[in-house]
């Protein structure tokens, strides 16, 4: 009989202590950095650190707390967090001492993202889908491939008192990242591999835009100001509330201090003006499309495709594993704006990805209540 695993404690992580613990894995959400806590203005941060007996730093986490007004009372959220080993068969030795602090802490509820991968479509399936009139989420199609232990760990977190959240935005009280995102898997393939991934309609635009003359170039924190006069614009088509430019600056600043190329900006330029531009994110061996932006002139040379295809480049040859494209729709109708960003994404020829989603855990069921009256609402 196997000895019982040693009993873990939660403490507060210096800040070096939690960027030495990112550094030691190949990938970590850039929402789980100490960086990201100054970004997040409104909340206050805070890492957490799962220590053994013996002083061993075995798992770490970020943590933000969002007070209610006018109490001293918070709603904590790790999102896509904590890193942990979430395949423990003794899960609550992980997330019972988490719990435990965060109520000192005086959080009424708890919510996190596990990083958890459930099922996984290639883009072949998930083009088959869009195409079946039957298909009407992604869900309803069979997966290319599905992680049993996935499945284990909801079941696990059921019995801890964990329930799945009601999605929300990311401000105010709301909290919520993507549960499907679609990547592109670099490890072991060659450039060349990537590129013959593509679709024909994606290889045809690469090529277009090459043939016009559009050039992607990398900017600086000088050129957030032309980014974010794109994305209002953006914005404004698509019918979004756009983050201020103060927002940007404050990401540039806290994410680049922490690492030089922790974020960085792409512009395509044509005929002396700025057609596109995104932000790029990397921890580690994975790298995230982070912000777009487009203004509808010249579409035609095919701007976003180009800097697509640069930040794929550029991510392969400084050894990245996965280049995440973050959030798609996993609604299949035609109705569905998304619909036309699912099929943008999925030309990429890389693959649609289910997490296990945002669980809650209530501290005081009255608060927590409250709170999803409150989200109900919005």
């Amino acid at each position: 009989m196997s000895e019982p695993a040693p009993p873990l404690s939660v403490r507060p992580l210096s800040r070096a202590e939690h960027l030495a613990f990112v550094a030691g894995r190949p990938s970590v959400s850039h929402l789980q950095v100490p960086a990201w806590g100054e970004v997040k203005q409104e909340w206050r941060a805070e890492g957490l650190g799962w220590f053994t007996p013996d002083g061993h730093l075995a798992g770490a986490g970020l943590a933000l707390l969002r007070p209610l007004p006018g109490l001293r009372r918070y709603l904590a959220y790790l999102p896509e967090g904590p890193v942990i080993d979430w395949f423990d068969t003794d899960l609550d030795r992980w997330l019972t001492p988490l719990l435990a602090h965060l109520k000192e802490q005086g959080a009424f509820s708890v919510r996190m993202g596990p990083p958890v991968v459930l099922r996984r479509w290639s883009a072949d399936a998930v083009k088959a889908a869009v195409a079946d009139p039957a298909a009407r989420r992604l869900g309803d199609v069979e997966p290319t491939s599905y992680e049993p232990r996935a499945a284990e760990v909801a079941e696990r977190l059921r019995r801890a008192g964990w329930r799945p959240s009601r999605q929300g935005g990311e401000d105010g009280f709301a909290a919520g990242q993507p549960r499907h995102v679609f990547q592109v898997p670099l490890a072991g393939r060659t450039l060349e591999d990537v590129h013959r991934g593509l679709n024909q309609q994606w290889r045809r635009n690469i090529k277009k835009a090459e043939q016009a003359g559009v050039k992607v170039v990398r900017g600086g924190r000088e050129d957030l100001p032309v980014f974010h006069e794109l994305y209002r614009e953006t914005a404004e088509r698509d019918r979004f509330l756009p983050r201020p430019l103060p927002y940007f600056e404050r990401m540039w600043t806290a994410l680049t201090a922490e690492h030089p190329d922790r974020m960085r900006l792409y512009l395509a330029h044509h005929d002396g003006e700025v057609l596109a531009a995104a932000t790029l994110l990397t921890v580690g061996e994975h790298v995230w499309y982070s912000y777009g932006a487009s203004t509808a002139r010249r579409r035609e040379v095919q701007p976003s495709n180009a800097l697509q295809w640069r930040m794929l480049c550029d991510a392969h040859e400084e050894g990245a594993a996965v280049y995440d494209l973050r959030g798609i729709t996993d609604t299949l109708e035609e109705s569905d704006p998304l619909l036309g960003l699912l099929r943008f994404k999925s030309g990429t020829g890389g693959e649609a990805v289910e997490y296990l989603g945002e669980w809650d855990h209530p501290l005081n069921r009255l608060l927590h209540k409250a709170l999803d009256l409150y989200l109900g609402r919005r």
